[in-house]
């Protein structure tokens, strides 16, 4: 009698959205570090690419789905490698800083994008572009499940404090 017992999150999900994820950002960093770039970094160039203005810090985090001190480390290894430049734009608050590309960074970009299709073309293997739009639907509906708050810790004495 078999006795092996399958884990607990084989048919998870999460597990294997989780575990795509791992893999694609394993074979972006791959590529990226011919480069000496990491995964992560070459969407705030393909960002600020498509900007005709630079953009704050707390824009690109919001574009990007996270914090800003995140987006901050990874501007300031950009502008290490000359690929992006940190402009104080305010005349009141020398707090605000924007991005843009350098001209270094903006020759950069073609590359960038071709690695990205790459990828993208490895990834979406073996689907017909029905399957692609279903997926990119299904994906944004789980976005959109995880982007309201959660309020599973919530107990019945924080809900009356909130009335």
């Amino acid at each position: 009698m078999d006795t092996k017992r399958k884990h607990p999150t084989e048919k998870s999900l999460g597990r294997l959205i989780i575990q795509a994820a791992r893999l694609h950002r394993n074979r972006l960093n791959s590529r990226l570090t011919d480069y000496n770039m990491v995964a992560g970094q070459e969407q705030i160039m393909q960002i600020l690419a498509t900007s005709d203005k630079p953009i704050s810090i707390s824009e690109l985090a919001a574009l990007l789905g996270v914090k800003p001190p995140t987006v901050s480390k990874t501007v300031s290894r950009l502008s290490n490698l000359k690929l992006v430049k940190r402009l104080s734009t305010s005349q009141t608050d020398n707090r605000v800083i924007h991005v843009a590309l350098t001209k270094e960074g903006q020759k950069q970009i073609d590359w960038i994008n071709s690695l990205w299709d790459k990828t993208e073309a490895e990834l979406s293997a073996g689907f017909d572009e029905k399957d692609q739009r279903r997926l990119r639907k299904l994906l944004r509906r789980i976005i959109r499940n995880f982007s309201e708050p959660d309020t599973s810790n919530v107990t019945s004495s924080d809900e009356d404090s909130a009335t």
